[in-house]
C-alpha cells in the first residue's frame, strides 16, 4: 500500500512539472482564473443617463473599458446631436442644399443609411429628416401651446426622405430643399449603444449590459446565469405586474409616452411625431423591441410606435431576429397587448426563470 501511495506521488509530481513546463514553453499564464467580479459605472452622455454592468477578473480592465465606452458616447454626440450648433449634424444641414453635397464621416454616414433604408421599408413612418417638425413641438413645450397651423404645414413642406440623397462612394449627403433639418432621435442613442459595446468586446469584455435610459444591449449573462434579466418599462398602471425579459447577446428598446409628452386644452400629444402629419401621436402606446442590435431595436421602436399594432407587427415579422411587444391604452383606460409570436419564449414567468 506505501509503495502504491509512492507511485501515485511520483505520478502526481510528474504531471505537475510536465504541466508547469507546458505553460512555460507556450507562455500561456496557467493560474487559476480569478473569480469575475461586477463593475457598474454611470454618467450622463447624449443626453440621457448611461449605466453599465460588466464582469470582469480586473478592475482596472473594467475601468480602461467603460472609459473608452463613455468616450465613445462623447464623440458620437459631437457628431450627431441637433441641439449643439457646432455639431457635424447641424453642420450638414447648415451647409448643405440643393446642389450643395457635403462630405460626411463614416458614423454620420452609416447611420444615414440604416436611416433611409429603414425609412424606405416604412415609407416615411421613420424619417430623419423630420426635424422642422420636431423643432416646432420643441417650441410648443416651452411656450405651453400647440403650433400654428400655418408654421407647421411650411415644416411640413420640407420633410420626406426622399428629400435627402447620400452618395456611397466618397459619403456626401445633399438635402435637396431649403431649411431642411435632421433629427437622429430614433437611432442615434441605439447606434452608439452598440459602438460602446464594441469596446468592451474588443478588450476581451463580454459579461456587459449598457442602458442609456431604456436602449439596452446586453452580452453573455452574468456568471451562473444563462441570461440577463429585463424589466421592461410599460404603459401599464403601476399596480399592474410588469414583463420581464430573458436576454443574452441581443438589444432591446421600449419607446413611448409614458413620460415624453405634453397636454393641450385636454389632448395628449406624444414626443414621437407622425412625420406624415406632422403631430405628436395621440393614442398613448408604447414599443418595446428586441433585436440583434441597438441601432435596428431603436429605430423600430419609433416606427412601430407611429405605424400601429398591426402594421408594425407586420414590419416586425419582416425584420429577421425580432420581437416585439406593442402596448396601448384604449378609452376607457385599459391595457391592450398584441405581441410577435416568437416573444413568449423569451419571457420570464411570474415564479422566475
Amino acid at each position: 500500500m506505501f509503495a502504491m501511495q509512492i507511485r501515485n506521488l511520483r505520478a502526481v509530481s510528474m504531471l505537475a512539472w510536465l504541466w508547469g513546463g507546458l505553460c512555460w514553453w507556450s507562455g500561456v499564464s496557467c493560474r487559476a482564473a480569478e473569480p469575475l467580479q461586477k463593475h457598474e459605472f454611470l454618467q450622463i452622455r447624449m443626453g440621457v443617463s448611461v449605466a453599465i454592468q460588466v464582469y470582469a477578473e480586473d478592475g482596472d480592465a473594467a475601468n480602461q473599458a467603460a472609459d473608452a465606452a463613455y468616450a465613445r458616447f462623447k464623440q458620437l454626440d459631437r457628431t450627431f446631436s441637433d441641439y449643439d450648433p457646432d455639431s457635424e449634424l447641424m453642420r450638414l444641414c447648415a451647409a448643405s442644399g440643393p446642389g450643395r453635397p457635403i462630405e460626411v464621416s463614416d458614423d454620420l454616414a452609416r447611420v444615414l443609411r440604416r436611416s433611409q433604408a429603414l425609412a424606405k421599408r416604412t415609407d416615411g413612418a421613420f424619417d430623419v429628416t423630420v426635424g422642422p417638425i420636431v423643432n416646432l413641438w420643441r417650441i410648443a413645450r416651452r411656450q405651453k401651446a400647440p403650433p400654428d397651423p400655418a408654421r407647421l404645414q411650411a415644416a411640413l413642406a420640407k420633410v420626406g426622405y426622399d428629400k435627402l440623397h447620400l452618395d456611397a462612394e466618397p459619403a456626401r449627403v445633399e438635402l435637396l430643399q431649403a431649411g431642411m433639418r435632421l433629427d437622429l432621435g430614433g437611432i442615434a442613442v441605439g447606434y452608439a449603444v452598440d459602438e460602446a459595446m464594441d469596446e468592451f468586446r474588443e478588450r476581451g469584455l463580454s459579461r456587459v449590459l449598457i442602458d442609456a435610459s431604456g436602449d439596452i444591449v446586453v452580452g453573455d449573462p452574468p456568471p451562473g446565469r444563462d441570461h440577463w434579466r429585463i424589466e421592461v418599462e410599460s404603459i401599464r398602471a403601476a399596480t399592474e405586474p410588469r414583463l420581464v425579459l430573458a436576454l443574452r447577446n441581443c438589444a432591446v428598446t421600449t419607446s413611448g409616452d409614458t413620460s415624453k409628452y405634453v397636454e393641450f386644452d385636454g389632448v395628449r400629444y406624444s414626443h414621437i411625431v407622425d412625420p406624415k402629419t406632422g403631430i405628436g401621436l395621440m393614442r398613448r402606446t408604447s414599443a418595446t423591441i428586441i433585436a440583434p442590435d441597438c441601432t435596428t431595436a431603436d429605430s423600430l421602436a419609433t416606427s412601430v410606435n407611429v405605424l400601429g399594432p398591426e402594421r408594425g407587427l407586420a414590419l416586425i415579422a419582416d425584420t429577421p431576429g425580432t420581437e416585439a411587444l406593442v402596448e396601448s391604452i384604449d378609452q376607457d383606460g385599459q391595457t391592450q397587448s398584441i405581441q410577435s409570436p416568437g416573444l413568449e419564449s423569451l419571457l420570464i414567468s411570474s415564479s422566475g426563470r
